[in-house]
């Protein structure tokens, strides 16, 4: 080799060197990134995501990934559902990675309402469980930001977000949703009620005329007040 192509090849060995590599998106950011929108359908007042679809973008990207329906042992055998006496819940998890995330969800009537135990049925209960790991996928990103009351996935909701600054600037008393959801999020904590019944007092609420039926960020400051009140009564605590 002669000295000019000696020289050449260092070049190139230290080009090649200095070259960063793009860091790899984490599953969360990968996840989270998708938007939904099209295969999501509304049923009182709740936004829902197809758990079929959800399951297989997951497969596409990860083949790997896994998941568990949790059971119990009973007088009959395995059950795929817990209960308390008077309720009950399903038990699943999704593995990504080798990560798992755990989502339990009551079982519940086409209202959105805990199903007395003894009148819950295999049907109630596989629903639950299709719910219960939609759900537990979204907290690995896909479809999270249906459960936090967002319209759109984060990037593009970054985007509209710039594109709409000047309008943002003339509301400065606008509510974000996010900051609904953890305002929700908290009284839900401080009663002792899970997400799920607050999503119930809500459905009643609309159904009495309390509230329109609409999306808790889309609600106006006093119908969302008004909101608050009626389930803080109806949980059993001082408005």
């Amino acid at each position: 080799m002669n000295t000019k192509t000696a020289k050449n090849a260092v070049n190139t060995v230290n080009s090649a060197d200095m070259k960063e590599d793009k860091p790899m998106k984490s599953v969360f950011e990968t996840l989270n990134a998708i938007n939904v929108n099209d295969h999501t359908e509304r049923k009182n007042g709740l936004t829902y995501l197809s758990w079929a679809w959800a399951w297989a973008e997951v497969k596409k990207r990860y083949p790997d990934a896994n998941y568990a329906v949790y059971e119990r042992d009973s007088v009959h055998g395995p059950l795929n559902y817990f209960d308390d006496g008077r309720t009950a819940w399903v038990k699943t998890g999704v593995f990504i990675n080798g990560l798992q995330h755990i989502e339990m969800l009551p079982v519940m009537d086409f209202r959105n309402r805990s199903i007395p135990v003894d009148q819950i049925t295999s049907t109630d209960v596989n629903k639950a469980i299709q719910r219960s790991l939609t759900k537990a996928i979204a907290r690995h990103g896909l479809g999270l930001y249906i459960y936090a009351g967002e319209d759109l996935p984060e990037d593009e909701r970054q985007d509209a977000t710039q594109s709409a600054g000047t309008q943002n600037e003339a509301q400065p008393d606008a509510k974000p949703a996010k900051s609904r959801v953890a305002a929700v999020k908290g009284l839900c904590a401080s009663i002792g009620i899970t997400l799920e019944q607050f999503g119930a007092y809500r459905n009643a609420a609309a159904q009495n005329g309390i509230i329109p039926d609409l999306k808790i960020s889309e609600l106006s400051d006093s119908d969302y007040e008004a909101l608050l009140r009626f389930v803080r009564l109806n949980a059993g605590q001082t408005a």
